[in-house]
């Protein structure tokens, strides 16, 4: 079963999907710690905090709260709500706590695109269709080593940085965990922050990297 905290449709607003639209199924339970997150509410998965799946959809701001679902449940859950985009992302969290082979091949089946977005510090267990965005958190309070075999199965690097630090810290991890040719790297500015802006875009363009800019806070949009 999975520990399904929310399903929504949007766009995506990040990394090489920007501007899609989207699917989002967020993912209870996350041990690595990033202190900048976003979405702490989805750390922690409770028994006090289970509802019936059909309250996720109600749901109108963040919250722990969270419903346990099968594949096949989450994908009627999808179709009842006659959402028309077909690109799936599956987020938390972090959703390589769970086996996602049997969801990703459910959704392919179905005429879906999947894509996970994770920290790499669990094994990724998705169909090889899947787009795996890896956005490596190094150092976190939870202690988590960011895996050699999830870098290599990344088709695309999402790294936040807001200092050179940041950018050194990938460079290193990617001496000592290689990712694939033609794997993208995506730099991503921390809360928008302006000198943050003004370095990724200064190190894209001397690496031929590509710029995230995180299109979804700009706009304003969940």
């Amino acid at each position: 079963m999975l520990a399904v905290n929310e399903l929504f449709e949007t766009i995506q607003g990040e990394g090489v999907f920007t501007g899609v639209a989207a699917i989002f199924l967020r993912l209870q339970g996350c041990p690595v710690g990033c202190p900048w997150c976003d979405t702490q509410h989805t750390w922690d998965k409770n028994n006090q905090d289970q509802v019936k799946p059909e309250q996720l959809i109600m749901k109108t701001g963040d919250s722990p709260s969270w419903a346990g679902m099968s594949e096949q449940a989450v994908l009627e859950l999808i179709e009842q709500q006659g959402f028309t985009a077909k690109h799936v992302v599956i987020t938390g969290g972090e959703p390589c706590m769970y086996d996602l082979n049997a969801l990703t091949e459910l959704l392919h089946e179905t005429g879906y695109q999947t894509q996970i977005e994770t920290s790499g510090t669990f094994e990724i267990k998705t169909s090889a269709q899947t787009w795996v965005t890896v956005s490596p958190k190094l150092d976190m309070p939870g202690g988590y080593e960011v895996r050699a075999d999830a870098m290599a199965r990344a088709n695309e690097i999402k790294h936040p940085i807001a200092m050179q630090k940041h950018i050194d810290a990938l460079d290193a991890l990617l001496g000592r965990c290689p990712v694939a040719a033609g794997t993208t790297i995506c730099l991503q500015p921390i809360s928008q922050r302006p000198r943050a802006t003004e370095l990724a875009i200064e190190t894209c363009r001397k690496r031929n990297w590509r710029l995230s800019v995180q299109l979804h806070k700009y706009l304003a949009i969940e």
